[in-house]
Formats: C-alpha cells, sequence, structure tokens
C-alpha cells in the first residue's frame, strides 16, 4: 500500500472518525494511534511509518465485522444445540 493508497481509503471516511491500528490476525486487538514518520528503506526509497501511542494504549479485541472485513477470521456461527435426553432414575445403581 502506498500514501496514496492510503489517502484515497481515507477519504472515504468521517473526518472526525477516530483512528485504530489493527493489529495481531491471530489474536486480533485495536490500538491508538500515535504518531506518522517519514524513511528511507534500504533501498533509499521513501517510507512512512505509523506509530502506536507511545502509551501503549490498547482498546481490546477487534469488532468481529472488522476481522472478518480484514479476512483475519472467517464468520462464524454458534454451533447447533443438540436436544439433552430427559433425567432418567438409575434404579438404585
Amino acid at each position: 500500500m502506498t500514501v496514496g493508497d492510503l489517502l484515497d481509503l481515507l477519504s472515504a471516511c468521517d473526518r472526525d472518525a477516530s483512528v485504530r491500528l489493527a493489529v495481531n490476525p491471530f489474536f486480533p486487538m485495536a490500538h491508538r494511534l500515535g504518531g506518522v514518520e517519514k524513511a528511507l528503506d534500504e533501498q533509499g526509497r521513501p517510507m512512512v511509518y505509523i506509530a502506536e501511542s507511545p502509551e501503549a494504549e490498547q482498546f481490546g479485541p477487534l469488532p468481529s465485522a472488522v476481522a472478518i472485513a480484514l479476512t483475519w477470521q472467517g464468520p462464524v456461527e454458534a454451533p447447533a444445540r443438540r436436544r439433552r435426553g430427559a433425567a432418567r432414575p438409575n434404579d438404585g445403581q
């Protein structure tokens, strides 16, 4: 993804919406953004880094809909419940 790609995606969002960073697809959590830094990679190409908040503030698990949209997890349905049998006397055993 490039900065232009990110700007295109963000331009469709509410400018007053809070921003969170989704991390770790195996234990998806939401974090507060802390800043943006420009740098060069090993080949001298420009890079932009989005950093986590200095307080490392974590907001808890991502909403399931977000994890599904990121394809970090599939839609999950509750397993079907099996009908439980009636209690039977054990004939004194």
